[in-house]
């Protein structure tokens, strides 16, 4: 009896620390992404054709971003077998933010695989550095300094910098808005405006619209 109470409460501690641990894997994930993009960076997606439809990539990309960080997710993580581990996008860069201490890899594709560990380009908005408008979406997760957690700290004047296929990019921030998961018009390009578009959920607790960052190539 003693032995099957030690059980007991040997699985009520694992159960208690699998999210903790699913964090720090997806750390580790993004850690080693990182490494592998700053050794080699793959070509950068071709143009895609004019005027894409963007209306259903984009709403499943905010479907995604209002997923993440909820209670709800980390109770069902703790009752799954293993971590979802499978990472299906190309590194196609690094975006780096000075002011706010973020370095992540960059997958082309913005999948729950690929956004478990890294920022991810939405494939069908423009390539990084060309004409048009580049949208990078990625989670707000709770734990500070995680992913885009504290991308509500960046200011307009602000720089951001992309580097892909060893070219390094400066963007700088010319606007911030809070908008409804539904407004599409924040992937909109403006004549040969080189623009890029970072994208996550707000507020960071039970998040309802999305934090929108603007920034153009200088």
């Amino acid at each position: 009896m003693r032995k099957f109470s030690f059980l007991l409460i040997l699985a009520g501690i694992l159960i208690m620390l699998y999210p903790k641990a699913n964090e720090w894997y997806n750390d580790w994930e993004q850690q080693k992404l990182l490494e592998e993009a700053e050794q080699a960076y793959s070509e950068v997606t071709p143009a895609p054709p004019s005027g894409p439809d963007l209306s259903k990539p984009y709403a499943a990309v905010t479907k995604l971003l209002s997923e993440e960080s909820s209670a709800d997710e980390q109770a069902e993580a703790a009752e799954s077998p293993a971590p979802d581990i499978q990472v299906g996008g190309k590194i196609i860069g690094i975006i780096q933010i000075d002011k706010i201490n973020l370095k992540l890899p960059i997958l082309e594709g913005a999948t729950k695989a690929n956004m478990k560990h890294a920022a991810a380009h939405m494939k069908e908005t423009a390539p990084i550095g060309e004409v048009g408008n580049a949208a990078i979406a990625a989670h707000r997760s709770r734990t500070t300094g995680r992913l885009f957690n504290r991308l509500n700290e960046v200011e307009i004047g602000d720089t951001i910098s992309v580097t892909t296929s060893g070219q390094d990019f400066k963007y700088v921030v010319y606007d911030i808005s809070i908008v409804e998961p539904t407004d599409i018009s924040v992937l909109n390009g403006h004549n040969d405006d080189k623009i890029l578009t970072l994208i996550t959920c707000d507020p960071l607790i039970n998040p309802t619209h999305r934090l929108i960052v603007h920034a153009k190539l200088s």
